[in-house]
């Protein structure tokens, strides 16, 4: 077992992101967690990640406010515990659209899917 206290945390670097924070829980580093990494995102009204993709594939999972997430295949507003799957290679944007702060879990993938 690998606890990781809030003081534990370190912040993670998120290129692309505007008004926007993150703290790296498990992986990425902090702990010895090997198939993913787990960072815990807070973006300001108004704040988002920019249109992008990465080679590995990702869930968000609102904990509290209120995000938008847009990719190819249309629009979502997502709410406290509601989440969402973004596939490898799949385009994506994320804004906090409400007028309250905003809290995502985020799991990431650290290896690419196999073809």
């Amino acid at each position: 077992m690998q606890v990781t206290r809030i003081r534990q945390t370190r912040h993670l670097n998120a290129p692309n992101h505007t008004d926007h924070s993150s703290l790296g829980l498990q992986g990425a580093g902090i702990t010895k967690t090997g198939a993913f990494w787990c960072g815990l995102s807070h973006y300001l009204p108004g704040g988002r990640a920019h249109r992008g993709a990465s080679d590995y594939e990702r869930v968000y999972v609102v904990l509290e406010g209120e995000i938008t997430i847009a990719t190819d295949e249309g629009t979502a507003v997502l709410g406290p515990l509601d989440s969402v799957h973004i596939a490898p290679r799949e385009q994506r944007m994320i804004e906090n659209t409400g007028p309250t702060p905003t809290a995502v879990l985020v799991v990431v993938a650290n290896a690419k899917p196999s073809s």
